[in-house]
């Protein structure tokens, strides 16, 4: 049978998000974008793969940095760093609901993880005082037992 392999290599998505990033700084930066870039980029990169270009714009526009900076930052840029638009209330509220929910989502698994922990240490000291308690009581039996002789 055949080990899995551990060469991971970029999804198609990945290697399009690090060349936009290569490219252009509003993505390195993590600034809102300009609705619609996506048709300025084909103009720009014509061989890019859309579907892959989609992918890509959702990885980035999903990503916790990207949706930080839209609770900050009140315009859009295109891929030249020109402001060509705003950021709504609503769109602010919308990042914003989502890092709370991954805030949460965070806290709550760290709790959990704590909690293993913890249940695990408790086991691990009750095993050890378990095996102290038969160890002692071995020893009283050894002792009782040459005794009683």
């Amino acid at each position: 049978m055949n080990a899995p392999s551990t060469n991971i290599s970029a999804s198609p998505a990945q290697t399009v998000l690090k060349t936009l990033k290569e490219q252009f700084p509003i993505f390195r930066n993590y600034q809102p974008l300009a609705i619609g870039i996506d048709k300025q980029i084909v103009e720009r990169v014509p061989d890019i793969n859309r579907r892959d270009l989609r992918a890509a714009l959702g990885m980035h526009t999903k990503s916790t940095l990207y949706l930080k900076q839209i609770t900050k930052i009140n315009d859009r840029f295109d891929l030249d760093g020109k402001v060509v638009g705003a950021v709504t209330d609503a769109q602010r509220l919308h990042a914003s609901t989502i890092l709370k929910e991954r805030a949460n989502k965070n806290a709550e698994l760290h709790a959990t993880k704590l909690e293993a922990e913890h249940k695990a240490k408790r086991d691990a000291e009750q095993a050890e005082a378990a095996k102290k308690q038969s160890e002692k009581l071995g020893q009283l039996l050894a002792k009782f037992a040459r005794d009683g002789k």
